[in-house]
């Protein structure tokens, strides 16, 4: 099941996408449905619920149309894992790590399908990293990498963009504020759900103005989700419409020759196998392209 956030002229609306790519409005085929993506995630039995909304709706509606958002708009927590693919780390010169790396973001930092991602006028070295991303949808702490996966609600494309002039090159290095800058966790298009994903074994790339620059598979990862889940959660109570970026596969700017940094005009395309795809365009701080 595919489940998303589109913005219609009567604002953002929870929507089933139909396979021939039209939008049934769940709360428009059950009234009872939590309006927005995070809570129905929150709600006893709310994806059951929404899967019979959806099944309903396939056959009379109501359909929708509108611009895709975020899946989940404002998330409580971002949480992503540097380091995690067995290739990155090797082209970065970076030993593989014995434990996950574990990083945020701030919620402000999500944005959406299509949305612009700001260049900061102090950012001169700002890159891109397709990420698989999990959403979580049942609360847990110190759960067990067993049980980890009855947690996951589902799967969504990430792009976790990153200011390498401020990520490393800071005093002490600012991981924070070269990470989370106000657009710089693009999200989308779909909240895929975990039945329909094989997280450690699909295909991830990006492609840079139809240039692929990332070509890899999950099978790379080096902690799969389960192990990340349960690390996490060891400290940190986890909650439904949480994400976490799993991280990037080999190809990123900053470890090519010579480095390919992000510029005004430039298309991102992230696009993971049963996933879908992820398209960003970037634009200077004062808003426009070229």
């Amino acid at each position: 099941m595919k489940l998303a956030t589109v913005l219609t002229d009567q604002g953002p609306r929870v929507v089933g996408v139909a396979l021939d790519g039209r939008y049934v409005d769940l709360c428009g085929v059950d009234p009872k449905l939590p309006t927005t993506l995070r809570d129905i995630l929150s709600a006893n039995e709310g994806l059951a619920a929404a899967a019979h909304a959806l099944a309903t709706g396939l056959t009379k509606g109501p359909f929708v149309t509108g611009r895709l958002l975020a899946p989940i708009q404002n998330p409580g927590k971002v949480f992503c894992i540097g380091l995690n693919y067995r290739d990155h780390a090797i082209e970065t010169n970076s030993p593989i790590p014995s434990e996950p790396v574990v990083f945020n973001k701030f919620s402000q930092a999500v944005v959406g399908p299509e949305d612009a991602v700001i260049l900061p006028k102090v950012a001169h070295e700002v890159d891109y990293e397709a990420e698989l991303v999990v959403i979580i949808g049942k609360q847990g702490k110190n759960i067990s990498k067993e049980n980890a996966f009855t947690h996951v609600a589902g799967y969504t494309c990430g792009n976790d963009v990153s200011a390498r002039d401020w990520q490393k090159g800071r005093p002490g290095g600012q991981w924070l504020l070269g990470k989370t800058p106000d657009t710089f966790a693009p999200t989308g298009p779909y909240l895929v759900t975990a039945d329909e994903v094989d997280p450690h074994n699909i295909k991830i790339g990006l492609r840079l103005n139809g240039e692929t620059l990332q070509n890899s598979s999950t099978k790379e990862l080096i902690f799969g989700v389960d192990e990340v889940i349960a690390h996490v959660s060891q400290l940190i109570t986890l909650q439904p419409g949480d994400l976490i970026f799993t991280g990037t596969p080999p190809g990123v700017g900053v470890a090519r020759t010579p480095p390919v940094y992000l510029k005004p005009g430039d298309r991102m395309e992230v696009e993971i196998e049963d996933v879908g795809v992820l398209v960003n365009p970037v634009v200077g701080e004062s808003g426009a392209a070229g």
